[in-house]
């Protein structure tokens, strides 16, 4: 039993949260004052999810350099790569969810096993996913409303992006395995390495500082690719290495076409959740690109920032189903309930404060990203109205992960299906092309989704179907 666990009970204090939280005492988070679980959860995987968007920003900050063209290259080929993270987020959902029910039984060999069917099926559709989109890059660019300039200089990055889809969907599945284990620290760490590979790496193949080549646009995904490739690497040795809670040992490495079918089946109502969730930027920004390269590059810049602003949020709510997972698991549904009003309360004073700093600074936040009056002007637009939606964004993406954390993926998948496609695409394109709004109108979709998300999930988590769900 950690220090941690012998003091669970009682009070700890803010410096003792903070030291265990980045620590990465792995626990039974079912075990403890659920304050404190919550801290400890949270804590790391909000810094993770910080960490990934880092990505984000810093390839931005380095493209915008380049003009333009150079920030709508990675804007449409971002907005492909939604899928792709979709997928990821799918898979990790559901071996989240798999892992926490196990740890939550007790039962580490299970989650062990259940682990390796994971990754394995992982890999494959790493596999069958990352070839065809490498050859096909250039024509889906082109798909999403590419012009020629932005072909030419842009195809490559695309090509790189896409085709090594594999590793982000390993390095999310496998950080999902530690966070349902109980091991959020070690995650938000190895982010820490990926980072700051790719930190260092961005201006040296953007530029070709000293001995490095000089890509241009496609430097940032060459840095990325080795930031995330080496974090890849030392996940699977540190799952071999195992820990406390789990270790995935030779007994472990087979296949069950069962158990693999099984979590398919669960990670396929997730991947097809985050598909309709993810996939809706993908309608968006192809109804942004009506409006020229500069729209382009003004609705990337917000984008990213969004995106820094949403991810810890991602990273809290990711807590709430491990908390949830693991308190479905030890049968008590009265802490699962409190998880979620608890990180629900968490995030909307974090996300609604930070948002509201976004707003009142947005005009200099999106001049240190790009000096183009046009691009800047959709820009200021695009991430203020972002940041309005945020408020109901902030409860409503903590009411959903009560059902993936619980194992029922299908019910946030339909009120992705009716928020997003049937409502929100189609009332872009409306208020766009049909309007006065012009660009406009697409950013007032958004915010009337975020407010429909928070009346549909909100009702259907007071209606208790969550706490039906079995994995």
């Amino acid at each position: 039993m950690s220090s941690l666990e012998q003091e669970s009970a009682g009070h700890l204090s803010i410096k003792q949260l903070l030291k265990e939280a980045l620590a990465g005492t792995q626990v039974n988070y079912a075990a403890y004052n659920l304050n404190q679980a919550i801290a400890l959860l949270a804590i790391p995987m909000m810094l993770e999810m910080a960490l990934e968007s880092i990505f984000g920003l810093t390839d931005i900050f380095w493209v915008s350099k380049l003009g333009p063209n150079a920030i709508a290259t990675v804007g449409l080929t971002e907005s492909l790569l939604t899928i792709i993270f979709a997928i990821s987020s799918g898979l990790a959902t559901a071996v989240t969810a798999m892992v926490a029910r196990r740890i939550g039984e007790n039962n580490g060999d299970k989650a062990a096993a259940d682990a390796v069917q994971a990754i394995a099926v992982s890999i494959a559709v790493g596999a069958v996913l990352g070839a065809p989109l490498f050859f096909l890059a250039p024509k889906l660019l082109a798909l999403m409303g590419a012009t020629d300039p932005i072909l030419q200089i842009g195809s490559t990055y695309a090509r790189v992006a896409l085709g090594t889809s594999g590793v982000i969907i390993l390095l999310s599945l496998n950080n999902a395995i530690f966070r349902g284990s109980g091991d959020a620290a070690f995650a938000m760490r190895l982010l820490w390495i990926a980072n700051i590979i790719n930190l260092v790496l961005d201006p040296l193949l953007v530029f070709g500082i000293g001995p490095f080549p000089k890509l241009g646009v496609t430097g940032p995904a060459i840095a990325t690719l080795i930031g995330r490739g080496a974090a890849v690497a030392y996940q699977f040795y540190r799952l071999g290495r195992g820990s406390e809670r789990l270790r995935i040992k030779a007994k472990h490495l087979h296949l069950n076409v069962a158990e693999m079918w099984s979590f398919l089946r669960i990670s396929g109502g997730g991947a097809l959740q985050f598909v309709l969730e993810q996939g809706r930027w993908l309608a968006l920004v192809r109804i942004v690109s009506l409006f020229g390269a500069t729209a382009i590059a003004g609705y990337t810049v917000a984008f990213r920032l969004l995106g820094f602003l949403l991810l810890p949020t991602f990273g809290l709510s990711n807590a709430a189903a491990t908390l949830v997972g693991q308190s479905v698991g030890a049968k008590d549904m009265d802490r699962a309930r409190s998880s979620i009003w608890r990180t629900g309360i968490v995030n909307f004073v974090f996300l609604g404060g930070s948002s509201l700093v976004f707003i009142l600074a947005a005009h200099p936040l999106i001049s240190f990203f790009s000096n183009d009056p046009g691009a800047t002007a959709t820009a200021v637009s695009a991430l203020r109205v972002f940041c309005y939606g945020n408020f109901f964004f902030a409860f409503a993406v903590i009411f959903l992960q009560a059902f993936n954390g619980s194992g029922d993926t299908f019910t946030p998948t339909l009120l992705n299906l009716v928020g997003f496609w049937i409502i929100e695409i189609p009332l872009a394109w409306f208020l766009s092309v049909h309007t006065s709004f012009k660009i406009n109108g697409v950013f007032f979709a958004i915010l009337v989704a975020q407010v429909l998300a928070l009346l549909l999930s909100g009702g259907f988590f007071l209606s208790g179907r969550w706490q039906k769900a079995r994995v």
